[in-house]
């Protein structure tokens, strides 16, 4: 009992802190944390946010590139603009072909990090979850081939559990080092794991 209010008490002291200094999710502190660890996103860095509302991941990635980099946020859900002029927002479904079109002409080309959040529709039933979080981030990768730059970045979310170990394969053939985390805001709960890959491959291929 005292270690889960142990772990309840952290998890709303992030939920605090998010309100405190002005973050739109609680889920920003899993993007400072994961870029202060492994230093994906960058001053003067274009990013793609995929599944990014309510902005809490968008926020923490237009800190980091500052006034000289880009912003891309991408969801079904629209989400409620920065005062920055270097942030898009684009109201679409990222796994369809216009969406994506829409994202290469908003960026004029490709983006040099892809970071993504973004849960399934969840229904409680654990392992009908699980699987349709290993689809989505199947398509996140999928999506890199179309934009993101030679030698880019990703971040993305995945549940653990049926399809991981085959995800992992996919994403190691595609980015020259790939590292998985559990950053300390994460749930201690939850299945939910952070995929790190630097140095993008051209079509998958290793050399």
């Amino acid at each position: 009992m005292s270690q889960r209010w142990n772990q309840e008490r952290k998890n709303e002291e992030y939920y605090k802190k998010a309100k405190k200094q002005d973050y739109r999710s609680r889920a920003s502190f899993k993007l400072l944390q994961l870029n202060r660890k492994f230093k994906i996103i960058k001053k003067g860095n274009s990013v793609v946010d995929l599944g990014a509302a309510p902005g809490g991941w968008s926020q923490v990635a237009l800190e980091a590139v500052g006034e000289d980099g880009v912003v891309v946020a991408v969801d079904l859900n629209r989400i409620k603009p920065f005062d920055e002029d270097n942030f898009w927002s684009i109201k679409g479904d990222f796994t369809q072909k216009d969406t994506l079109e829409e994202i290469q002409r908003t960026l004029q080309g490709k983006t040099q990090v892809i970071i993504s959040d973004a849960s399934p529709k969840l229904s409680g039933i654990k392992d009908l979850d699980q699987l349709r979080s290993i689809d989505l981030a199947q398509s996140v990768l999928q999506i890199s081939d179309g934009i993101l730059k030679y030698k880019g970045n990703i971040i993305m979310k995945v549940f653990q559990g049926e399809g991981y170990p085959e995800l992992l394969k996919d994403i190691k053939k595609k980015f020259q080092t790939v590292k998985t985390t559990k950053p300390p805001s994460s749930r201690k709960k939850s299945g939910e794991m952070y995929i790190v890959g630097r140095g993008f491959r051209r079509e998958g291929k290793k050399h």
